[in-house]
């Protein structure tokens, strides 16, 4: 299929897809290579087929999506390149960013985009293990076809406004209630971020946020900010990261990680991976807007495990949140008194919870709690002390290495 990779209403390049694999198998003219996704390289025999590659496959439903087999047979699609089908099918546009395939020239992406005009339920409805009255009647032009992560998830339109469904997972499903309850600190300590709500479907709990990129915005993930610029040997990931900030003139970056992940400290964050982080940029002027706002929590709190309080590992900058958590020099904007009262209010939200039992729920708040006041305490110490914590430009050759495939291909969930 020859078609043209899109960015709004600019053509950026011309490409050949394979009708088999769904990869891009040949690049042709290019247009305007100011708005190639960032992180795509440019060399002198051209763009970066397989970075370009890799960036597409990045817009499909990953493998390990919870359903995703089932409504695949049930689609009568199969293959390993099923899920990047299904891309090609809604023109690989998202409600992430402004990117779309063309097949056509005469297509206009103020007729077809989901921001502005509906889409279709179907897709949703199935990969919710919900089956069409009519299989044949289905329509796979839906955002949910370029939603990343493992979690159950679907777009829906409520009030003309576009709110993404989460589910839960594992005995407990408490994913939900953790972005509830992360939402709750952020609020208190005026971090920016995504609200979430709690909604149910069918008895099952999901949480539900509005979407917070617009027709004229989108969300840059952070590993494509990170592929921006080389990574020197002498710099960790953390600084490589804001270095890369700094060179795209992205204002106030190390502010808003840092109150990241001093909030992944205090909910004990897993997955704080490269994908459900990152930049807010103006898809027009491709202004850099700043870090977007904090969201996607869920994989916290021990979600799955009964070891409530234990040891968890830590990303992206580091594997164990004690060390992630010194990389944050300055804490003059937490405040510990905003927190009073916490304690009660996350009692309150899992009350909400089939799962979760009051003993869980107990063990659950104690462990913020705690530490929320491990934090006040290190903030409290003298900057000598602090300043003598913060990144060490001499870490091991290890720290200092790029992330490996394996946490290249993270999802966001």
């Amino acid at each position: 299929m020859d078609c043209t990779l899109m960015h709004k209403n600019i053509p950026v390049v011309d490409i050949q897809i394979d009708d088999a694999t769904h990869t891009i198998v040949k690049l042709k003219d290019a247009h305007d290579i100011r708005h190639l996704p960032p992180g795509i390289n440019i060399y002198k025999t051209g763009i970066d087929r397989g970075a370009l590659n890799e960036w597409l496959l990045g817009r499909s439903i990953p493998a390990s999506r919870d359903g995703i087999n089932d409504a695949l047979e049930l689609l009568g699609i199969r293959g390993i390149s099923s899920t990047r089908y299904l891309i090609e099918k809604c023109y690989a546009l998202s409600l992430s960013d402004q990117y779309w395939i063309r097949p056509d020239s005469e297509l206009e992406w103020s007729k077809i985009n989901f921001f502005q005009n509906d889409f279709s339920k179907d897709i949703g409805e199935i990969l919710f293990g919900n089956e069409p009255n009519d299989i044949t009647r289905v329509s796979l032009m839906s955002p949910d076809n370029t939603s990343d992560g493992w979690l159950k998830k679907r777009w829906i339109i409520a009030d003309k406004k576009r709110f993404l469904m989460k589910g839960g997972s594992g005995v407990y499903r408490q994913e939900p209630f953790n972005e509830v309850i992360a939402c709750a600190i952020m609020r208190r300590l005026n971090i920016p971020h995504v609200d979430y709500t709690l909604t149910l479907d069918n008895g099952n709990p999901y949480s539900l946020c509005e979407n917070f990129v617009t027709s004229n915005t989108e969300l840059i993930p952070a590993w494509r900010i990170f592929l921006t610029h080389k990574q020197s040997n002498n710099r960790s990931l953390y600084n490589h990261f804001l270095d890369c900030c700094e060179m795209l003139g992205i204002p106030d970056a190390k502010n808003m990680i840092d109150k990241m992940l001093t909030l992944d400290y205090i909910i004990a964050n897993e997955d704080r991976h490269w994908n459900n982080f990152g930049v807010l940029r103006n898809a027009e002027t491709l202004e850099w807007i700043g870090i977007a706002p904090v969201f996607d929590s869920g994989s916290s709190l021990w979600y799955n495990t009964q070891n409530v309080g234990g040891i968890v590992k830590a990303k992206p900058f580091r594997k164990e949140h004690e060390k992630q958590l010194k990389l944050v020099e300055n804490f003059s904007w937490f405040d510990f008194n905003a927190l009073k009262g916490l304690d009660n209010e996350i009692m309150k939200i899992f009350s909400q919870s089939k799962d979760v039992d009051e003993n869980r729920s107990n063990r659950i708040t104690s462990a913020v709690v705690k530490r929320c006041n491990e934090i006040d305490r290190y903030a409290n110490e003298k900057p000598s002390i602090i300043g003598s914590l913060h990144e060490n430009q001499s870490n091991t050759k290890k720290s200092m290495q790029k992330p490996n495939d394996k946490v290249r291909n993270q999802e966001r969930t």
